[in-house]
């Protein structure tokens, strides 16, 4: 005598394979339980270089510019922060990242420092605005960034420079910040550095959306100096150094992989400094 069917059991071959052809047509993924759906991480390289394009300056080749956007088609960072550049120096560098990246994936931006005689922008001796750059992937499907910049309240009274910070807001994925701090006092740069990473990022954050954020640039400060430059690195930041003046920080949430000074062939007076992080997106 055949047995009783159970009244737990599954669905006829038929019926499976018609709920299958439903979710199939209509377009359905089905996730086996216990998957994962966190977001994967990925590589964030940022590559910090001083170009010293001024022509003010004895370290000034007019060969800097050449030989980072060279960095770029080599190392493919993400981000590339440019100190003492010239206004035609970002586009030379953006060309180089959109080769690596797409040409609709690159942000670029520029902040002249001030003059301090005329209170206009500061100027090459080419004649061309001189400042500070960055230059940001934005990640794919995640279109879009904005711009923030501004002037450092503290300066020194007898230098007609006026320096300047900068923050690409890259899509909803990150900030990316560069600087380039005052020379002549390291009481005064360690003032600036301070209102960045005191006041203005986080102002940044609180007007906007919190982000993760980096920060690199020529700080005219040094790990161990005097000042130092650890007095102006928040609780919640990394900070890692080129062994000279050159710093970078970021938040806790990017962790740092590794950082490698790279030689500049003699274009100009520092290396370029490149810092891997992971960035989950």
């Amino acid at each position: 005598m055949a047995g009783r069917q159970s009244p737990l059991r599954g669905p006829s071959r038929a019926a499976r394979l018609l709920l299958a052809t439903v979710l199939l047509l209509a377009g359905c993924t089905v996730t086996a339980p216990g998957a994962d759906d966190a977001p994967t991480p990925v590589e964030l390289r940022v590559l910090q270089v001083n170009l010293c394009s001024s022509g003010l300056a004895g370290c000034h080749t007019g060969e800097a510019p050449a030989r980072a956007a060279e960095l770029v088609r080599v190392e493919r960072p993400h981000v590339v922060t440019l100190n003492e550049a010239c206004r035609d120096d970002l586009e030379l560098l953006r060309s180089a990242m959109a080769a690596v990246h797409g040409d609709d994936a690159v942000a670029p931006a520029f902040a002249p420092a001030r003059n301090r005689r005329t209170g206009g922008p500061y100027h090459c001796l080419n004649g061309q605005e001189y400042g500070v750059g960055v230059v940001a992937h934005v990640p794919t499907g995640d279109r879009g960034h904005a711009v923030h910049s501004g002037i450092y309240p503290a300066q020194d009274p007898d230098d007609p420079e006026e320096r300047a910070w900068l923050c690409v807001e890259a899509g909803s994925a990150y900030h990316a910040c560069t600087t380039h701090l005052a020379y002549t006092s390291s009481t005064l740069a360690l003032a600036q550095c301070n209102h960045l990473l005191g006041t203005a990022i986080p102002q940044l954050h609180a007007d906007g959306r919190y982000l993760p954020t980096v920060v690199s640039g020529d700080l005219n400060l040094r790990h161990g100096g005097d000042p130092d430059v650890r007095a102006c690195v928040p609780v919640d930041y990394q900070h890692r150094h080129d062994g000279g003046v050159q710093q970078f920080m970021a938040t806790d949430d990017l962790p740092v992989a590794a950082t490698r000074a790279i030689g500049m062939e003699g274009t100009t007076d520092h290396p370029a400094f490149l810092v891997t992080l992971t960035l989950t997106h």
